[in-house]
């Protein structure tokens, strides 16, 4: 049976802690600015006006999504595969979710707020990586922002080496859009993304 309201969805679920709620801030405060600092990996969250979801990862060393104060954030966009989704959907939304992972830590941290697209030449100069700037960033007025307890990584183990797959377990970029793609190459493929990731990181 399906659950269609949330009368219904509270039947299923026990009522949340008060510091639930309570642990929710509408600024980053020095923890939350501590933790983006040490963060080399976040997800960001966007929708288009249809309402339809999408989800990207972003990474760099750390401390590579610039806390400006504690309501705006900065995130630098390195290349990839100019479909630019994210972007085009905050022009459309400029509602949008981040959440920060830190290696060996079992906590994240949850961001919600407004994004705009920025090209100002200071502001990129200030996020180069190998000395060169990306195309645009994202500003990032934050509305609310707390720290989500462990236990979705704890049950993933997602830090533990033992957890990682033989890498033959699964196919490679290459040969996964072979099979999806009419006519493509997987070893072409694999050898453009390889020259890619040596020579266009940044």
């Amino acid at each position: 049976m399906a659950v269609n309201n949330i009368s219904e969805l509270r039947t299923v679920y026990r009522p949340p802690a008060p510091r639930a709620a309570q642990k929710v801030l509408d600024h980053l405060d020095v923890h939350c600015r501590n933790f983006i600092a040490l963060s080399p990996l976040c997800v960001l969250s966007t929708v288009n006006a249809d309402g339809q979801p999408d989800a990207s990862p972003r990474g760099d060393p750390p401390g590579f999504v610039q806390a400006l104060d504690e309501r705006t954030l900065l995130l630098p966009d390195r290349p990839g595969n100019n479909q630019v989704d994210s972007l085009q959907n905050i022009l459309e939304n400029p509602r949008v979710g981040l959440l920060f992972f830190v290696p060996g830590m079992n906590e994240t941290l949850r961001v919600k707020g407004r994004a705009e697209i920025v090209t100002e030449q200071a502001l990129l100069d200030g996020m180069k990586e190998r000395t060169r700037a990306p195309a645009s960033g994202l500003r990032v007025t934050v509305e609310e922002a707390f720290l989500h307890c462990g236990r979705a990584l704890l049950r993933s183990r997602a830090w533990d080496p033992a957890s990682q797959i033989d890498r033959s377990a699964y196919p490679t970029y290459g040969q996964v859009l072979a099979d999806q793609i009419a006519g493509a190459d997987a070893r072409e493929i694999d050898e453009s993304e390889e020259a890619a990731n040596r020579e266009r990181l940044y």
